[in-house]
Formats: C-alpha cells, sequence, structure tokens
C-alpha cells in the first residue's frame, strides 16, 4: 500500500507545476493533500479529478486559504470532513478515509508563526487533536494520520535547530506534545521507522538560499496508531525532491499492509 501526502501550498499552483502529471506515475493507493486554497467549485477542470481515483475535498469557508483533499484508488466506505471542532473545520483541516478497519487522513495543523493569536489556535488544535488521538488509540481500528503537522520534533528534524527554539513549529511545548503522542500515547512516526540519512527535510522556507543549501524543516508526517506497533508494515519511505511541486516535498511511504475491500 503506497500512501502519499503533500502540502501543495495552492492545489491550482501544483498543477501547474506538473503534480497530476507526476501522480498519475505513483500508483499510490491514498494520496492526502494540505493546503488546497481553492473552493471545491473552483477546480472543474479534470486535472482536479484524477481518473483513476475517487476524489474528496474539505475547504475553508475562507476563499483561498488551508483546505485539505484525499483521492482514494478504492472507495472509501466513509468520508469524515472536520475533526469535529467548529473553530478548526471552519478552516478545512480535517478529511479522513475509512476502509474497513483503516481510516486514512489528511491533516493540517495550524502554524502559529504569523503572531501569537494564532499560536493559541495552534495550542488548541493541538490539544482538540490529543483527544481525537486518543480515541483513535482506544478504538482499536489503524489509522494512518498523514499531512503537515507544523513541528520540527527533535533537533535531527531542523537544519538550524540551535537559532529556531524560540520559533513557533519549535517551541518546547509543541516538542513535548509530539513526545506525548509517540512515548505515551503510542502512535509512530512512520518516516523514522526506518533509518534515515541525515538533513531529511520536507519543507524549506522561501527565504534566502534555503532550497539549495538544504536548510529545511521536516514538518509534514505520516502517523501510524498503536495498532501497528511491533510489526514491520513501513518498508520504504522517500522524501521526493526531483521535482518542485511546493515549497513542500511529497512524503512517500510504502507499506506492507492489505487495503481493506468491503
Amino acid at each position: 500500500m503506497r500512501i502519499i501526502s503533500l502540502n501543495a501550498n495552492g492545489i491550482r499552483a501544483a498543477e501547474r507545476k506538473g503534480f497530476f502529471l507526476w501522480v498519475a506515475e505513483q500508483n499510490a493507493d491514498v494520496i492526502c493533500i494540505q493546503e488546497t486554497k481553492a473552493q471545491t467549485s473552483q477546480l472543474s477542470a479534470d486535472a482536479f479529478w484524477p481518473k483513476d481515483y475517487h476524489c474528496f475535498y474539505h475547504d475553508a469557508e475562507k476563499k483561498g486559504y488551508s483546505g485539505v483533499a484525499l483521492y482514494c484508488r478504492q472507495k472509501p466506505d466513509q468520508i469524515i470532513r472536520g475533526m469535529g471542532n467548529a473553530e478548526f473545520d471552519c478552516e478545512g483541516r480535517y478529511i479522513e478515509a475509512i476502509f474497513g478497519n483503516l481510516s486514512v487522513s489528511s491533516l493540517y495543523l495550524p502554524s502559529g508563526s504569523a503572531k501569537e493569536q494564532r499560536q493559541q489556535v495552534k495550542y488548541r488544535c493541538m490539544e482538540h487533536m490529543m483527544h481525537k488521538m486518543e480515541e483513535f488509540k482506544s478504538s482499536g481500528r489503524d489509522h494512518i494520520i498523514c499531512g503537515d503537522w507544523n513541528i520540527a520534533h527533535k533537533n535531527q528534524d531542523i537544519r538550524n535547530w540551535k537559532g529556531n527554539k524560540k520559533n513557533s513549529g519549535f517551541l518546547p511545548e509543541e516538542r513535548a506534545w509530539l513526545d506525548t503522542l509517540f512515548d505515551q500515547v503510542g502512535f509512530v512516526d512512520a518516516f523514522r521507522e526506518l533509518e534515515q540519512q541525515e538533513h531529511q527535510y520536507t519543507w524549506w522556507s522561501n527565504r534566502g538560499q534555503a532550497w539549495a543549501n538544504n536548510v529545511g524543516w521536516r514538518i509534514d508526517y505520516q502517523i501510524l496508531s498503536p495498532t501497528f506497533n511491533n510489526s514491520d508494515k513501513v518498508i520504504s519511505t522517500e522524501i521526493y525532491k526531483e521535482q518542485r511541486f511546493s515549497d513542500h516535498a511529497p512524503l512517500i511511504i510504502d507499506y506492507d499492509y492489505i487495503m481493506p475491500t468491503t
């Protein structure tokens, strides 16, 4: 089973850069998109509805802002739009596809970098998501939550870690929240299940020469519920950098897992 996650930083911009031509060659089972920055009504062109996929969008109420999507090769049993909290659901930050005992979700956690008010929104969203993750664990079902979590977890996940300790995305409180999610609640950072080379990142600032010098952050994840523990489900991981569709790179993970059929 192949799952791809990408913060597109505008799905229409990504399309112009060849994203959907690339998608057609990937043989992915599920593609999780964040930051579509479009209303579904603006995506009438065939490109935004790949013929081999069932396509689902969850838009923000504000035009040109946020938004998430799922492209599923197999028709899901159910689609859930929203994480069950009006403050965040109006921003189009969560969509989930249910396939039998498996859920695959596309999540776009808020950024707090713009101003302190948005950091507080981020903290509230993190608190709500932690409750959801605990519910996912209690359900006993398999969950893969993909997306832009807007947090670099450890020093190895950010090139300039010393200079970013006081910046949103690498604050002690944010990193501790991921510690809790992984170490106490028992979720799994799929990318780290395999040995990785140094300096593996998924986002680069548009300022300076961040991309050219690989001064990046790993803030895009595929996170597995504890039901995946103690089993070698992650076969391969890749951060695709040969083409640029966004300021983020696609995160591709292959799993030794059979997609449930109905």
